[in-house]
């Protein structure tokens, strides 16, 4: 096995990036000791991951959708990772629905040097003109395909026509942690002929996240997300400390795995996530729905007195695309009726 698998020749080299501070604030309800914080990014600064992304979960000014907001907000978020990161660049995550430009703006000022911007495939058509200004906004932005394997790999790449050139680039992203390695050749491949830089983020509801980005890299994904201990929403993320594992494995300690591994122990005794349901999790996988709809398929569940597995699969007939709150809703009036 070598990490350069289908890489083409001259392939820019692979960049992780350290979501533990995101990502991971969903696994435990968006609240985070400071002085934590602040020890764990001074840490991350001196060792070579490329970027390491801060903030909210669900994004920034999350709060605005009527989400719990994060203990930190993003103006302190922005004092701190100032202060801790001299080294790197650091970024948050965004979704147009309640991320306005002029946030994005302001946070480029106080030092954010990337922001990902979030939206399952069928949406990117509509927010063209978000994502490019964006781009005028902040130096770096990302497009991340939320739900990515809920779209077929021909259909995602044609919704991302019209996308600007002066993106950063493109991400797959396996919010469901279904994916299969065959799944991700695929979807990275195809993105990769119409963008330089691919990215790929990874959950790992089935088990498969570490080898789906080492797949991802062999495909030629170029940034790789990842979490310390593999700390994140649901059953987790990525764990960027075996990924670097891995890649020393496979002939070049670039990431100092060590060093890695040492700060995903300090997480672990630290960051104590609040329990998930793994049936919920294992069926969301399978099944194809995403985590932030579980209390919402138990409760009407619960209403309806089916299974929570026939109101996802019956809402997964009935969507277009990924399901959304309404498809449940009529999955479980169907089941009823």
């Amino acid at each position: 096995m070598s990490l350069a698998g289908g890489r083409p020749e001259g392939a820019p080299a692979i960049e992780l990036l350290d979501c533990t501070l995101r990502d991971g604030s969903y696994a435990v309800d968006f609240q985070l000791d400071e002085e934590f914080v602040t020890h764990l990014l001074t840490r991350l600064d001196r060792i070579p991951v490329a970027k390491v992304e801060v903030g909210h979960g669900i994004g920034l000014e999350a709060e605005r959708s009527g989400i719990k907001p994060c203990n930190i907000d993003h103006y302190r978020w922005a004092e701190i990772a100032r202060s801790a990161l001299t080294r790197k660049p650091w970024g948050m995550f965004a979704q147009p629905e309640f991320t306005r430009l002029d946030t994005i703006g302001e946070m480029s000022a106080r030092g954010m040097s990337f922001v990902r911007v979030g939206m399952e495939p069928d949406r990117v058509p509509e927010h063209l003109d978000y994502l490019r200004r964006a781009t005028e906004l902040c130096g770096q932005v990302y497009l991340n395909l939320m739900k990515s394997s809920a779209t077929p790999v021909r259909q995602l790449v044609q919704l991302l026509d019209g996308v600007t050139p002066e993106i950063a680039g493109v991400y797959v992203v396996d919010s469901y942690g279904a994916m299969l390695p065959a799944d991700v050749q695929t979807y990275v491949s195809a993105v990769g002929k119409y963008f330089p830089v691919v990215g790929f983020h990874g959950h790992d509801n089935l088990g498969m996240a570490n080898i789906n980005s080492i797949t991802a890299m062999q495909a030629g994904a170029t940034v790789v997300d990842a979490t310390l201990d593999g700390i994140g929403r649901g059953s987790g993320n990525a764990a960027i400390e075996a990924l670097a594992g891995v890649i020393k494995m496979l002939g070049t300690d670039l990431f100092d795995y060590q060093e890695l591994a040492k700060l995903a122990e300090y997480c672990r005794e630290n960051m104590v996530p609040i329990p998930e349901d793994r049936t919920m999790q294992v069926l969301g996988a399978v099944i194809g729905i995403h985590s932030g709809y579980f209390p919402l398929v138990e409760e009407l569940a619960e209403e309806y007195h089916t299974e929570p597995a026939r109101v996802m699969e019956t809402a997964v007939e009935i969507a277009d695309h990924s399901p959304r709150k309404a498809d449940f809703r009529t999955a479980a009036r169907r089941i009823s009726a």
